[in-house]
């Protein structure tokens, strides 16, 4: 039985089957004929709990009406035996509902179709389906979803960050991904020649273990440890500028040198992966900017490293910085193609919560503490956040439930007749 949470009766059948009732219950004809003998002989027994051969009867019928596609006779055992499985677990917690409750279950449920309460009662019973068949099944579903949120509500709200991360999700596309190394030199008045020299003869290098060498040599950025290697990354969190620079190279490919604010990007690709048909565009981005003095100093990066143990998400900044001056902290907000290009590059690296130490500003002088905040997927620019909580609060009580469930049929004894 699928309990679907977002239906306020908590119905157990797919959203669809109940959409369907306004055709199935005036097209289906009568019933096949259902032998008298052993109708309340036991079908299934659950913990000792039977199931008649009458349920069964009824249940396969119900299915029928509602056009549920596959075996409906297994259909309605499973689903019996797991309605029996959450009573007994609403009985052992002591959880009930009231016969209003039912009847406005049971109303929401037949208000799925466009027939009256009438008229879909009508077509039951020409069915050869009780109206008490109907109402125990919208009872057990309506107090096993009780049940599980009362349990589980305070665990499955969603915190700000998730929500966020909602937020950055188009769950209608894929994205093109992409495997680079980089190499990031720092470039001001007094170096520049001799940067633009160096980034050139890097730009002409053939081989992947050249790339390596210069990476641990001359980039200032964390990967240079790694030979300049970066994970791989979904091709729309870079840069507009950058997008089509990097989405032309092949793998192995070296790009040519590329002017940022304060430092010159030159990429090799690795390898590129495509997972799905479409990309992802995202309408906002979220970040901010905390500086410290000292530039790539080993006191400044010592500080940065500090401050990364101590702060989990962008807000933890606002207490960092109290007490000094406001320019010390900013926080931005804006669409990709209005972010400075080094930033921009430098969270497409990142998560929402995750740090860069890479960037400085003031000639070097002050290191830019950048967290990514996080992004907005543009076709969810306009999505209310309560919505979006709502939302997973909904995915996880299902989650619970399905879980709960699984456990109880697990150390269930079921004997089938």
């Amino acid at each position: 039985m699928q309990l679907n949470f977002g239906f306020p009766c908590g119905h157990g059948l797919p959203r669809a089957l109940a959409g369907a009732l306004t055709g199935a219950l005036l097209l289906i004809g009568s019933p096949a004929a259902v032998t008298a003998q052993n109708l309340f002989a036991p079908a299934i027994s659950v913990n000792g709990d039977v199931i008649t051969n009458f349920e069964l009867q009824q249940r396969i019928e119900l299915l029928k009406l509602l056009r549920a596609p596959g075996d409906v006779d297994q259909l309605a055992r499973k689903g019996l035996v797991e309605e029996r499985l959450q009573a007994q677990a609403i009985s052992a917690a002591g959880v009930t509902i009231t016969d209003e409750e039912v009847a406005q279950a049971t109303k929401e449920f037949i208000g799925r179709t466009s027939l009256s309460e009438d008229q879909f009662y009508q077509a039951l019973e020409q069915n050869g389906v009780s109206r008490e068949t109907l109402r125990d099944f919208v009872r057990v579903a309506a107090t096993w979803r009780d049940l599980v949120r009362d349990k589980y509500i305070e665990r499955a709200r969603p915190t700000s960050a998730e929500i966020d991360r909602a937020l950055s999700e188009d769950a209608t596309t894929s994205d093109l991904s992409v495997l680079m190394s980089e190499i990031i030199i720092p470039i001001d008045a007094q170096n520049a020649a001799q940067v633009e020299e160096l980034a050139n003869q890097i730009s002409a290098l053939q081989s992947a273990s050249a790339f390596e060498d210069a990476a641990r040599q001359y980039s200032a950025s964390p990967s240079s440890a790694n030979g300049g290697e970066l994970e791989w990354m979904a091709a729309s969190k870079l840069p507009p500028a950058l997008r089509g620079i990097i989405e032309g190279l092949s793998p192995g490919e070296i790009s040519e040198p590329i002017l940022l604010n304060n430092a010159v990007a030159i990429f090799r690709m690795r390898d590129i992966g495509e997972t799905g048909g479409g990309t992802i565009s995202y309408s906002e981005i979220d970040y901010a900017s905390y500086y410290l003095p000292g530039g790539r100093s080993p006191e400044a990066l010592a500080a940065a490293a500090a401050l990364k143990a101590r702060v989990d998400r962008c807000d933890d900044l606002y207490g960092v910085a109290k007490g000094q001056p406001p320019e010390v902290l900013e926080r931005t907000k804006a669409s990709p193609g209005q972010i400075p290009r080094d930033i921009a590059l430098e969270l497409s690296k990142l998560d929402p919560g995750e740090v860069s130490t890479t960037l400085t500003r003031n000639n070097g002088q002050t290191l830019v503490f950048l967290m990514l905040c996080s992004r907005t997927a543009a076709v969810n620019a306009n999505v209310d956040r309560d919505r979006v909580a709502g939302s997973l609060i909904q995915r996880r009580l299902q989650q619970y439930a399905d879980s709960d469930l699984g456990r109880l049929r697990a150390n269930a004894v079921i004997i089938e007749q």
